[in-house]
């Protein structure tokens, strides 16, 4: 979760007409519920995700998938910029 998403995988695997077999990792409005972005995994999620600050100041989430015949790996994503709530130091 983030301020203002809740982000989590599709917990089957699916197919796209632009993809093969994989999954869909999905962003949520925490205020209306209404999905306001995804993406397409290889494969379905297998662990929860999460989130760090990297020095750059870019907010990333990070999500383990696998399943089937599709050995484990981390997948990193890059929130849009306007997710990002700098924070001010007194």
């Amino acid at each position: 979760m983030t301020k203002s998403l809740v982000v989590l995988g599709d917990p089957a695997i699916t197919t796209t007409p632009d993809h093969p077999r994989g999954a869909m990792l999905r962003a949520y409005d925490k205020q209306t519920g209404n999905q306001v972005g995804a993406v397409w995994m290889p494969a379905p999620q297998s662990g929860s995700p999460m989130t760090y600050m990297g020095q750059d100041g870019q907010q990333y989430i990070v999500v383990s998938i696998s399943g089937g015949n599709y050995s484990g790996e981390y997948l990193a994503f890059a929130l849009p910029a306007s997710e990002v709530k700098p924070t001010t130091q007194p």
